[in-house]
């Protein structure tokens, strides 16, 4: 088998060059432009095994891959023109998926903290950039100077990447913790304001009330239009293809499509109505946009999600590609400079913008701390405007690369940041409280009082939990202290009937103040991916030491934990999966025994429908 790795390996490096060949396309009779997009993803999927292999984000490999085999690389494309198209296809379809997956309804829904913080985020940090890039250009930074640099740097700045951050919180399984929620807003804002930009961009050289007004014309008429199809013909439509499933991909780009050439035709329509050189046309990233934002309320909208993300990424591949394509040869420093700053100012205005918007709107100091951090690079929507600046004439092909440049580095730090946020906010804390960011109060507790049942911590277990004993044991409650770090859900936990303090699990000093010591239960809902800065085994370790003679209840997620939970010192150790699978047992044989619908009947009788249930944390 190693011999065949090798031989296969060895044919690979022999036939490559002439793969890659410009000359061998032609020999074949390969059109160009398949040729040109062919060698695209190969390289790019070459690089993107070797770069997530090292743990460093795929879309840097695509950026890599387009720097590579574009004009200040080995030069593989065979035609410039086929770099416009790559990067305009990918343009479209990324755009459509951005709009399929934009959820106004989740923004909506958002708490004060997260509403407040995305209305002023943006544009905060839009004018903290504008002020930096005016003052680099003072200090006669190359590149920066132009009428729009300082205004495109403060754009860059502003947002944070949806692509890396969603992904990384999803395969730690953190996006339902605080952190995750407060991102996934702010990232949901961000997409929003940058729409707004994309709209106003086409105006930015001539900012002048009516051409602008035009375009808003065009672009409301536009999302009327997508809309009322959406709600009318297009169900009717994806109804006939839901019988053949395979289809259900062509029909969501035959849709995206439609409402692009619409979009053009309202040129058309502004020349016939108020007279030529009115320009309602509505750009094709905004109608591809639109699209994805009407087609994602139909019933069918998670099935067509389902079925373009099958090809999601390789329209991401060719969009990245092409914007690394486009990168010019560097001439001179300047370009790596700017680029060193957009990465520098990007961390910075995380610090100075971000962290005091959250906290002073309601977040705690640790939350607010790690989700900015979290947040600290450059947004795949910032390559976005970049590349409509450079087709606008705004910004210069130097200036375009170096925030391409940018990206990469803020790419590289993601993951890094990303591990060691809760570290880097332990080690800053100190400072923070120091010019005063304090962290919450513990809140008012009667240090007389004993509590019969302590919770530590509050995720969906405990907010379950809390429902069952306010409908079943309510006279309990009184006497249940809850221990945890979001204050956003404490007054609804001591609207509830239990009592609720702010502290660190992984401080001892805590543990012992907020009178565990003199608890008859403590019990730890929290599975280790969640925790920060201790596990179970160390909190039935802390709580043994406080109190010898409490009831100790702990959780482990791997079978072979549970044991060393036990050896700790805690009493029981509950399992999710198993008491899941347990419970999924009888479920199945009640089924088997055609008693399926009494037993649903009588659980809803007793714990109520699940939809209906009221609890803390929905």
């Amino acid at each position: 088998m190693a011999l065949v790795r090798a031989t296969g390996l060895g044919l690979a490096v022999y036939f490559l060059p002439f793969l890659m060949s410009p000359a061998f396309a032609a020999a074949t009779g390969m059109p160009s432009l398949v040729y040109d997009i062919g060698i695209s993803i190969f390289i790019a999927s070459i690089l993107a095994i070797l770069f997530v292999r090292i743990k460093i984000p795929s879309i840097a490999a695509f950026l890599v891959c387009g720097i590579l085999i574009g004009p200040i690389g080995v030069k593989l494309i065979t035609q410039p023109d086929n770099i416009d198209t790559i990067s305009e296809l990918g343009f479209i379809l990324l755009l459509f998926m951005i709009g399929m997956e934009i959820d106004l309804r989740r923004m909506l829904r958002s708490g004060k903290m997260i509403i407040a913080s995305g209305l002023l985020q943006y544009p905060l940090t839009v004018l903290f950039g504008i002020l930096v890039g005016k003052g680099l250009a003072f200090m006669g930074l190359s590149t920066i100077g132009s009428n729009y640099d300082a205004l495109y740097f403060g754009l860059f700045l502003a947002g944070s990447s949806t692509l890396l951050v969603i992904k990384l919180f999803q395969e730690k399984y953190e996006l339902d913790t605080e952190p995750g929620r407060i991102a996934l807003g702010l990232l949901v804002f961000q997409d929003f304001w940058a729409i707004i930009v994309i709209i106003l961009q086409p105006s930015f050289a001539a900012p002048e009330m009516m051409p602008v007004l035009y375009t808003m014309l065009g672009i409301s008429l536009l999302a009327v239009v997508s809309y009322s199809l959406a709600k009318s013909l297009v169900p009717l439509v994806f109804r006939w293809l839901s019988k053949e499933p395979q289809m259900m991909l062509v029909g969501a780009l035959g849709w995206c499509f439609a409402i692009v050439f619409i979009g053009r035709g309202f040129e058309y329509v502004g020349d016939f109505v108020f007279g030529e050189g009115k320009h309602m046309s509505v750009a094709t990233g905004m109608s591809a946009l639109i699209a994805g934002l009407t087609v994602a309320t139909l019933p069918y909208s998670r099935e067509i999600v389902a079925k373009v993300g099958i090809v999601r990424d390789f329209f991401i591949t060719l969009f990245f590609v092409g914007l690394g394509m486009s990168v010019p040869p560097i001439d001179g420093i300047g370009v790596i400079l700017i680029a060193l700053a957009l990465a520098f100012f990007a961390l910075l205005s995380r610090q100075l913008i971000f962290f005091p918007l959250l906290y002073f709107t309601g977040g705690d100091q640790r939350h607010a701390e790690v989700a900015s951090i979290r947040l600290a690079q450059i947004s795949e929507f910032g390559l976005v405007i970049s590349y409509l600046g450079t087709q606008y004439g705004h910004i210069s092909d130097e200036f375009a690369s170096a925030i391409i440049f940018a990206f990469i580095i803020t790419a590289l730090l993601t993951p890094t940041l990303y591990k060691y946020a809760y570290d880097i906010h332990r080690w800053m804390a100190p400072y923070l409280q120091a010019i005063g960011f304090r962290e919450p109060d513990a809140g008012a507790l009667d240090t007389e009082k004993d509590y019969d049942l302590v919770l530590l911590g509050f995720h969906r277990v405990a907010s379950s939990l809390l429902h069952d004993i306010a409908k079943h044991k309510p006279e309990l409650l009184p006497r249940i202290l809850v221990i945890d770090f979001n204050v956003q859900l404490h007054p609804a936990i001591r609207k509830l009937g239990a009592a609720v303090r702010y502290g660190d699990l992984s401080n001892d000093e805590i543990l012992l103040h907020a009178g565990v010591g003199r608890a008859k239960v403590v019990v730890a809902t929290i599975p280790d991916d969640i925790l920060r800065g201790t596990s179970n085994k160390e909190l039935v370790e802390v709580v043994r030491r406080i109190n010898k003679d409490a009831v100790v209840i702990a959780n482990a997620e791997e079978l072979a934990s549970a044991q060393e939970v036990y050896a700790c010192g805690a009493d029981y150790v509950y399992m999710g999966r198993l008491n899941t699978a347990r419970a999924l047992e009888d479920i199945i044989t009640r089924t088997m025994e055609g008693a399926l619908e009494d037993f649903r009947r009588d659980e809803e009788e007793l714990y109520g429908r699940h939809h209906e249930r009221t609890e803390i944390l929905r």
